[in-house]
């Protein structure tokens, strides 16, 4: 999955950069959480664009576990420039997500579960792995990309831990994204919800 084989700062702290990676996206998705992200940053969201906006992450997820799905058999059986290119898809499927999902809490707000109790229970399990497994995955996932787009296929092979934590990457993310597609289904397509305002969200509309 590299680009280039020249030596650089990149290639050479592959591990440092990961961690500065991590902590930028860390900071947006808590910062947004929390209202400390400026209001402006975001759109103001209807209720209507928030439940599209719902549709359009679930549809990217959905996509996304395909992707990956193709870029691990294409791995494993020796496509390299097809496992790449699916790679860098799914990334880039990643950062469309963020944008989304950034969007959506910072300017609407969350839909809370209702349903009944013996669905609410395992709902909120696949939630919290999904969310555990969201916030773990980053910088394995990060750190595979890194070693992919500053190794050649040769050097990741025997220079590099890139095939161990790719796996363990793609493995943590297809789980992930998985489990979020079936809540999502579950939240907005079988039972019903509450709709929570986010802090951002609700410092906008404040009146001054």
């Amino acid at each position: 999955m590299a680009t280039a084989s020249a030596d650089n700062a990149v290639k050479e702290h592959p591990l440092a950069v990961t961690a500065v990676l991590s902590v930028v996206g860390y900071a947006l998705v808590v910062g947004t959480f929390l209202g400390w992200v400026p209001g402006q940053v975001f759109p103001d969201l209807s209720l209507t664009q928030v439940n599209t906006l719902s549709d359009a992450i679930a549809a990217v997820n959905a996509l996304n576990v395909l992707v990956i799905a193709a870029g691990w058999r294409w791995i494993r059986t020796g496509e390299v420039r097809k496992h790449a290119a699916a790679m860098v898809t799914s990334f880039t499927l990643i950062l469309v997500f963020l944008v989304m999902y950034l969007s959506k809490i910072g300017g609407g707000g969350t839909k809370e579960f209702v349903g009944p109790a013996f669905v609410y229970y395992p709902y909120l399990a696949m939630l919290a792995i999904h969310i555990i497994l969201s916030i773990v995955a980053v910088p394995v996932v990060l750190y595979a990309l890194v070693l992919g787009l500053t190794h050649t296929p040769a050097e990741l092979r025997t220079q590099t831990p890139h095939r161990r934590v790719g796996r363990i990457a793609a493995g943590s993310w297809l789980l992930s994204l998985s489990l979020g597609v079936v809540t999502y289904l579950l939240l907005n397509q079988v039972y019903g919800w509450r709709y929570v305002e986010s802090a951002t969200a609700a410092l906008v509309a404040a009146p001054l």
